[in-house]
């Protein structure tokens, strides 16, 4: 694995801007923006689009709003999303357990909706080394379905894991897609830029695709940190409601313009979905 460069002959490479707009634990309690519904979600997705996000990451909910795994439900959201903005928008849905579901559980669903794109929190789906099996069979299945997994990693020690494992042979991809989650074990949430010095300091595992999000109101801050050092972004509801002057911001799309005007005022471009996509796949 290695890392990817920052620049080209041409410039920067562009940075691709993920939304995840409503993750599975708040409700509308915590914001009213929250969006919950196939439409909400849909209506969310194109303001984040002109705001300049490339991906949406999408969790979906039951009748009484708690999180929820169910390949109709995720079908209907998606549907929704593809008619409000075509492919515009690479759709990431989640494989997030939330303390609910089994690995088992959670790969089902996946197979059941062959998704674009699935997130995939490796602790999850590999909790010890009896899972290793169904975890690289699972890996092989997304390959020959050409679903983009993107695993997520709390910690340098994951980062190291997944390269083991990767040296190891269970790993079917040259190039996995990673991001890095910043402050989700921190006091109060609460994520700062230096942070993301753990998962880049000399010994832990580069990846050639990676991305960042962060847990509070710094978030703006740390996922530009990241874009610097050559990674990508996420940012939304899911882990953060502020903006970056401390304000309540109004919606999603609120946060995204404010990530991608920081990055466009650091020197950086941001990239649509099929540039996103094109990264992917080289």
């Amino acid at each position: 694995m290695t890392t990817s460069d920052p620049t080209t002959q041409s410039g920067p490479t562009p940075i691709a801007i993920a939304v995840a707009p409503n993750g599975g634990r708040r409700s509308k309690a915590d914001h009213p923006a929250l969006p919950l519904t196939p439409d909400e979600l849909a209506a969310d997705a194109r303001a984040c689009l002109e705001s300049g996000a490339c991906m949406i990451h999408i969790h979906v909910r039951d009748r009484d709003g708690r999180h929820l795994l169910d390949a109709g439900v995720y079908r209907a959201a998606i549907a929704a999303i593809r008619a409000a903005v075509d492919d515009q928008l690479v759709i990431q849905i989640t494989s997030e357990a939330l303390g609910i579901y089994r690995p088992a559980e959670q790969m089902e669903v996946v197979r059941k909706v062959r998704p674009e794109a699935v997130s995939i929190a490796l602790r999850e789906l590999l909790p010890d080394e009896s899972h290793e099996t169904g975890f690289a069979q699972f890996l092989e299945w997304l390959r020959s379905e050409r679903i983009v997994p993107q695993i997520i990693l709390y910690t340098p020690e994951e980062a190291a894991l997944l390269a083991a494992l990767t040296a190891r042979g269970l790993i079917p991809f040259e190039h996995l897609p990673v991001l890095f989650v910043l402050g989700r074990y921190a006091a109060e949430q609460r994520a700062i830029p230096s942070d993301l010095l753990a998962f880049l300091a000399p010994g832990v595992p580069r990846f050639a695709h990676w991305s960042v999000c962060a847990f509070g109101p710094r978030e703006a801050a740390c996922v530009t940190a990241g874009a610097l050092f050559g990674g990508h972004v996420r940012v939304g509801f899911e882990n953060n409601l502020w903006l970056p002057d401390g304000s309540l911001a109004s919606d999603n799309a609120a946060l995204v313009a404010a990530s991608s005007g920081a990055l466009r005022a650091s020197g950086l471009t941001i990239a649509d979905a099929d540039r996103l996509r094109r990264m992917w796949s080289a």
